[in-house]
């Protein structure tokens, strides 16, 4: 099993470290097996009380390995492959401990979803924010956008799906996608503060303040990854994905048609 993700215990606190830091910590499969395993671990875990997630290098991480598509070494199907990976990242919600993420330098795609899932955020400054899936022929599909319209709307959801643009900490800031934002040699101390704080107090409070947030935002979350699911699996099956693939391939505009 690869150490590129990474777990460690301080007492109360768990910390989930990405160790891929020459690819700004872009995941590929055996990084997402990891990653499942070890949330699988801390759902086991009731000592934890709170989890910092956390990237080395100069990222939290670029989202995917876009050099590792199609390297899979075990045979999954599409949709197989979705739902192992809704069915592993949905462990979050099964954690008694929050989960606090220190965002920094690049926060893209699925990993930019999964902190979306996650309970508090920390952005360091300069942090960008983005969602590149539509570039690639495809559809964001870890539940974020669902987060994402619960926080900002339609509209800013609209423009950062469909333009794939760079958001930056500041304006995440204002959209309420992260609830700070730090110098960036400050996000450590601060996060490991946060962590200190929650971890000091009654756990069951703190049980029960999130089953509240929970059941507020989960369900809607839940609903929205079973669409992305279904739409995701028939694009990886439709005339326009075959063309755009195609296209590439021998260095043409793609001619779409919808279907």
């Amino acid at each position: 099993m690869t150490d590129r993700v990474r777990l460690d215990y301080d007492g109360p606190i768990a910390t989930i470290t990405n160790d891929n830091p020459e690819k700004h910590n872009a995941f590929d499969d055996e990084m997402d097996a990891r990653l499942f395993e070890i949330l699988g671990e801390l759902r086991n875990r009731p000592d934890v009380r709170v989890v910092i997630w956390r990237g080395e290098g100069k990222s939290f991480s670029s989202g995917r390995d876009v050099s590792s598509i199609g390297s899979m070494q075990v045979p999954l199907s599409h949709h197989e492959l979705m739902q192992r990976g809704h069915r592993g990242i949905q462990q979050l919600w099964d954690l008694d401990a929050p989960v606090v993420v220190a965002c920094k330098g690049w926060v893209m795609g699925a990993s930019f979803q999964r902190a979306l899932l996650c309970d508090v955020r920390v952005a360091a400054e300069g942090t960008r924010f983005r969602l590149p899936e539509l570039s690639y022929g495809v559809i964001p599909d870890t539940g974020g956008v669902g987060v994402l319209f619960e926080m900002c709307g339609p509209g800013v959801v609209s423009d950062l799906v469909l333009t794939s643009r760079v958001l930056g900490a500041d304006e995440a800031l204002t959209h309420g996608i992260v609830s700070r934002v730090v110098p960036e040699d400050k996000l450590d101390a601060t996060v490991r503060e946060i962590a200190e704080h929650i971890a000091g107090l009654p756990a069951v409070t703190v049980k029960m303040a999130r089953e509240v947030i929970r059941h507020l935002a989960v369900p809607n979350i839940r609903s929205s990854m079973a669409d992305e699911m279904i739409y995701q699996t028939f694009i990886n099956k439709s005339d326009d994905i075959a063309e755009l693939r195609k296209a590439r391939t021998e260095d043409r505009e793609p001619r779409y048609t919808g279907s």
